[in-house]
């Protein structure tokens, strides 16, 4: 009787529980909202000088979101549409790939055969006028210039190698294929790239796997190199592609019970034994962790590269009033064998406000279904880890500079390739590109060097840190002489990186993943794993 006594009154605590943390929340939110209503009411009415209402509510709502993470994100109408096309991989516009930097709008990259590319348009042309619009006069996004209704024309006016060039091109509706590049090679290794996780992405996956297949493929390299993600249940409808029926692939959890889910796969897969290698960088993250992660912990594939990006958070769009939206990060995921991979935590951070990375001896251990250990909380960790793949602190402030880049457009202007399948950047010429680094004085501070200059910046001005300042310049001076040695040091990603850039100006999409399939590293080294069955089954055993 005791016992049957105590379970209802348990639930009613545990009710009672609930619904006064619920109401304590609530009560929590309104006064906070009141509070904020009541000071933007007094800015607006009061301020010394006029503000704009929009304007406020924009920074007050952007400065909450960036208190959280940077997938949490307000949209209003334009990004809305923006995010739409972006999905749907269709959009009008001029085939091209355009970069904002340092205030100017660079062709970044030229597709074949389409609008900028029949204009005459080449990486590294700088936009100067769009239409009637001069870029420097244009505060928001110029890029928006560029689109239009299909079959509409438009005059650019662009500065190339120092020259003021025009042009005008036609706008059409491009369809952006996820799928960009597939090939058979070496008689029986198929090779599949994927940009994105967008809405096609498993289809046009298992078109041109199914389509390798018919061509005699017996194993397959899928490239995620770069991805940076896109749509869960594509994720899970790719890794369905080489794994049965019902087969767990995500779940993920959340505080909010009702997005607590678990991601099965729905179809009959296309091949289970077909052996594959992955590829995975610094770049690729969310939906190409999750197919990387689950191929490793279930043993289905070897994953090459570098450590991936390490996002583990999944993100919900919610509706908001006049036709706004918010993309709210609801919920970690988490791989078959229960690890997430999310590497910076959010919710704590350093005293400059940067979220704080996980320690390597922080990591825990997890075992795949055959008993291999793979880790949690820095990304997926190939089971096989090639230096080309890394992206080294030097390498990196060299792509953000647009130093790489800029030397690909001088050494194609300068350049007559003649091989372009078997082009590789000599030791001259990357003699020439170290050079190139002395003649546009280019900087960039060590790990080490930042840590000491906060150190020092943080002492407070006493006769100590005076006696000290010449010892600390000239070991500043010392530090700063390293950075021609993590150049050196770094030669190898670093050259491929150039090689890669100056490819793209001579065999676009095409051509350049033709290259790769026979000079990449990473792609040569899967080819090798492939081909040693013996070795391809140890690895996946844990041998």
């Amino acid at each position: 009787m005791k016992k049957r006594l105590w379970l209802p009154l348990l639930g009613i605590v545990i009710l009672s529980t609930s619904s006064t943390t619920y109401k304590s929340n609530f009560f929590e939110i309104a006064k906070q909202i009141e509070i904020f209503t009541d000071a933007y009411k007094q800015i607006n009415l009061n301020y010394v000088d006029e503000v704009n209402p929009g304007e406020l509510m924009d920074v007050a709502i952007n400065s909450m979101f960036a208190h959280l993470d940077p997938y949490t994100n307000f949209w209003n109408a334009q990004d809305i549409k923006e995010a739409r096309l972006s999905r749907s991989g269709n959009y009008t516009g001029i085939g091209a790939d355009i970069q904002n930097h340092e205030d100017k709008i660079l062709i970044k990259e030229v597709f074949e055969d389409l609008p900028a590319d029949r204009a005459g348009l080449k990486a590294g042309d700088e936009l100067i006028k769009i239409g009637e619009t001069l870029v420097a006069d244009f505060h928001d996004d110029a890029g928006e210039l560029l689109k239009g209704a299909p079959g509409t024309s438009v005059e650019l006016l662009f500065k190339r190698q120092g020259e003021t060039k025009t042009t005008t091109l036609k706008r059409e509706n491009v369809k952006q294929k996820l799928v960009p590049f597939y090939k058979l090679f070496e008689e029986e290794i198929g090779y599949i790239r994927l940009t994105e996780f967008g809405r096609t992405a498993a289809q046009e996956v298992e078109n041109a796997l199914k389509d390798l297949k018919a061509q005699g493929a017996e194993k397959i390299i899928l490239d995620l190199r770069g991805n940076p993600g896109g749509l869960l249940t594509e994720a899970v409808n790719i890794s369905n592609l080489f794994l049965p029926k019902n087969q767990l692939i995500v779940s993920t959890e959340s505080i909010v019970e009702d997005y607590n889910k678990t991601y099965v796969t729905q179809k009959e897969p296309v091949d289970t034994e077909i052996p594959v290698a992955v590829l995975v960088n610094a770049h690729s993250a969310s939906a190409s962790e999750i197919v990387a992660g689950s191929l490793q912990d279930l043993d289905r594939g070897v994953v090459i590269g570098a450590q991936s990006f390490g996002k583990g958070l999944v993100q919900r769009v919610r509706p908001l009033k006049y036709g706004t939206q918010m993309k709210l990060t609801i919920s970690r995921y988490f791989t078959p064998s229960g690890r997430c991979i999310q590497a910076l935590d959010y919710g704590e951070r350093d005293e400059e406000g940067n979220p704080l990375r996980a320690k390597t001896e922080d990591y825990k251990a997890f075992k795949t279904k055959n008993g291999r250990t793979v880790y949690d909380a820095g990304g997926v960790i190939p089971d096989i880890k090639l230096e080309t793949s890394e992206i080294s602190g030097v390498t990196e402030e060299l792509l953000k500079q647009n130093v790489i880049f800029d030397f690909a457009t001088d050494y194609y202007y300068s350049h007559n390739l003649k091989n372009i399948e078997d082009f590789q950047l000599t030791e001259k010429e990357y003699k020439q590109f170290e050079k190139y680094l002395k003649d546009i004085d280019f900087q960039y501070k060590t790990a080490i060097e930042k840590d000491f200059e906060k150190a020092f910046e943080k002492m407070s001005e006493t006769d100590l840190k005076k006696k000290i300042t010449p010892e600390y310049e000239s070991f500043m001076k010392k530090i700063n002489q390293l950075q021609e040695q993590e150049i050196e040091e770094n030669k190898i990603q670093i050259k491929q990186q150039l090689t890669d850039e100056i490819l793209k100006r001579y065999a676009y999409e095409t051509g350049y993943y033709q290259h790769t399939l026979k000079h990449n590293a990473e792609v040569q080294k899967a080819v090798e794993i492939l081909k040693n069955t013996k070795e391809y089954q140890n690895i996946l055993s844990g041998i």
